[in-house]
């Protein structure tokens, strides 16, 4: 499609444009590979429309190197009647989860990196991305360390790669690792480009652990202070152990919990925080001098410190709590939008976006006058860079966009958009409420004007939430509530305001649930969040063809970058009567708009059933889920 073939802009709602017609995708799209569900990572290659092929370029099957830079399957075609082809999916050979830690070599890249870290005034550096990176066939769990061969020896007995010893260097086993925490985008970690996707593990009671990935370097002026525990083995079974109500049952069968994201439960670790919160330090902060008020504030402001730290934000004074993505993305709009949005002025936002991130922006649109545009999405469910550039005019000024799609799994790539945005002089809210709690994020990296997740998706309480905002942005904005801690003097005449984050904190915080969230983000780092990255992974492959085969199940939303989803109807029972069948098998799941409203209209549906999945996990869950639906199917 030519820039002169460019539909014009369709009305949607009064104020607000459609640029460029929803449509199909182009060939090139098409011939994506499809067995690799995550596809090119936001941030590494970017979906795009006509004139990108080389993105659909066939990975080579050699073990040792690709001339696309990673090892991968051959390619696929897939089509829009059948996306995900029921073909089995090769096994990753880093995710063999019979294989020890011990029994994998120590890469040489990860001492250089950490010694390259640690050196006072050393320049960090990230090897490109697009260089060769091997792929090992050894990965195997009935393959001990002894058994494999000496790099060299491999190099030099695989003459026909074209790489040897003294070409290329010893070659190291050991998955890529990057070498510091910036150039992680904020979607999947490059850490998992290209690496195939693992079929369900062994069922003869093999534990179900991989190897952990090392905690990343950082610069030493970035980095946080050490964590007082280990980074733990992954064990998906003993994961689950620290959730209790994992044990519980629903209508005589053990709970299968497959609606995370709609909210996900709390381990131990948070539940034993809040009670010893509430016990022994619980009293009103920043306002006494007495002992307890102490003991509260501390673990107040401790929270504040590890979000921070896990997000990747440059101080704790760019974090503001918040009661959920909700609230946050209301502050922006009432604060941020009413002092520098004006008449004219254009929001642009995606069709995947929930209501939480239209219906402020509408009210912002209806009191200054500003006009809001809407980037379509493909049949997949994607956003395409191209359609996103169209989309951004002279007029411009602000962009807010989902980061990851509750209601598909649609990874957008954010860090393209931002960029783009940032080029046409806009500022950037990106909403993570389904990110954080799937894969590493970094809003630095990413460069967000303001980033927005809650509590509550990511293992925390209810009624706590986040918003990011870049320091300088945070000191221009004036408050959108009043009272509290919020103010620095008050008169009748005239009152002054604290400095952020208190300014934008009014009235009595959210204090139990502030330290709770502070325990889960504990416990993910604890955990590793590549981990959980690595595990979802797996299980979305595994899930997505489970359910593709079953007959009259039609999946929505099969966009290459996913995370956490697959939703799906079927052609003979209706979404919400479909929920409530699997009820009865104990799975829960969510049916029907999944406040994403103007999604479904795209898709011509009313409602859609919305497995969504989480780090505690199993393929067995799957199984028993992919089980129901069948029956249902079959009565």
């Amino acid at each position: 499609m030519t820039t002169s073939e460019v539909p014009a802009p369709v009305s949607v709602l009064p104020g607000v444009t459609a640029t460029g017609a929803p449509r199909g995708i182009d060939d090139a799209t098409l011939d994506r590979i499809t067995s690799n569900l995550l596809g090119p990572i936001p941030g590494a290659a970017a979906p795009e429309s006509a004139g990108t092929a080389a993105l659909t370029a066939a990975r080579t099957t050699s073990p040792l190197a690709s001339t696309s830079g990673l090892p991968g399957p051959t390619a696929g075609v897939s089509s829009a009647a059948t996306p995900f082809p029921g073909a089995p999916i090769p096994a990753a050979p880093y995710l063999d989860e019979a294989i020890h830690q011990s029994q994998i070599p120590a890469p040489a890249s990860i001492a250089a990196a950490a010694a390259q870290t640690a050196a006072p005034g050393a320049a960090t550096s990230v090897a490109p991305s697009s260089a060769a990176i091997p792929a090992s066939p050894y990965f195997d769990a009935g393959i001990h360390q002894s058994q494999i061969p000496a790099p060299s020896s491999v190099a030099a007995a695989a003459p026909a790669t074209g790489i040897t010893e003294a070409a290329a260097g010893p070659i190291d086993w050991s998955p890529p690792l990057p070498a510091n925490v910036e150039i992680h985008d904020g979607s999947l970690p490059r850490l998992f480009d290209d690496a195939p996707l693992s079929g369900k593990p062994p069922q003869d009671g093999a534990p179900s652990y991989y190897f952990l990935t090392p905690i990343l370097a950082t610069r030493p002026e970035a980095a946080a202070p050490a964590a007082p525990f280990q980074r733990r083995l992954f064990d998906v079974n003993d994961i689950r152990r620290d959730f209790p109500i994992l044990e519980e049952r629903v209508h005589g069968k053990r709970l299968v919990w497959l609606d995370n994201a709609a909210t996900t439960q709390k381990p131990q670790a948070v539940i034993d925080r809040l009670v010893h919160y509430y016990s022994h330090e619980y009293s009103n902060v920043h306002r006494a001098a007495h002992e307890l008020a102490a003991r509260s504030t501390d673990a107040y402001e401790s929270a504040r410190e590890k979000v921070q730290r896990f997000i990747g934000a440059g101080s704790a004074e760019e974090i503001v709590f918040v009661r959920g993505t909700t609230e946050a993305v209301n502050l922006v709009a009432a604060s941020y939008g009413r002092k520098f949005l004006g008449e004219g002025d254009e929001i642009v936002l995606s069709t995947l976006e929930h209501h939480s991130n239209i219906v402020p922006w509408q009210f912002l649109a209806e009191q200054v006058g500003a006009v809001i545009r809407v980037v379509p999405v493909t049949d997949r469910g994607e956003v395409l860079l191209s359609d996103f550039e169209r989309t951004l005019t002279t007029r411009t000024k602000f962009v807010s966009l989902t980061h990851v799609s509750n209601a598909l799994g649609t990874i957008l790539p954010v860090r393209e958009m931002i960029d783009i945005a940032h080029r046409r002089g806009a500022k950037v809210l990106i909403d993570g409420a389904q990110a954080v709690s799937h894969f590493p994020v970094n809003v630095q990296s990413l460069d967000a004007d303001f980033y927005a997740f809650s509590g509550h998706k990511l293992f925390g309480p209810s009624a706590i939430g986040v918003l990011y905002g870049k320091k300088a942005l945070l000191d221009e904005m004036p408050p959108w509530q009043g009272g509290g801690n919020m103010i620095q003097r008050v008169t009748f005449e005239h009152s002054t305001f604290a400095d952020p984050p208190s300014r934008f904190e009014a009235g009595t915080a959210a204090l139990g649930p502030a330290v709770g969230l502070g325990a889960a983000v504990d416990y993910l780092e604890r955990i590793g969040m590549q981990n959980v990255a690595t595990h979802e992974r797996a299980l979305l492959a595994y899930a997505t063809e489970a359910l593709a085969r079953i007959p009259g199940v039609r999946l929505i939303g099969t966009a290459p970058e996913k995370a956490g989803v697959v939703s799906f109807i079927t052609d003979k029972i209706p979404a919400e009567e479909m929920g409530k069948i699997l009820d009865q098998d104990g799975i829960a799941v969510r049916a029907g708009h999944h406040c994403a409203q103007p999604t479904m209209d795209r898709f011509g549906l009313e409602a859609t059933v919305r497995p969504s999945l989480a780090l505690y996990n199993t393929h067995d869950e799957i199984d028993q889920l992919e089980r129901a639906v069948r029956r249902a199917l079959q009565k």
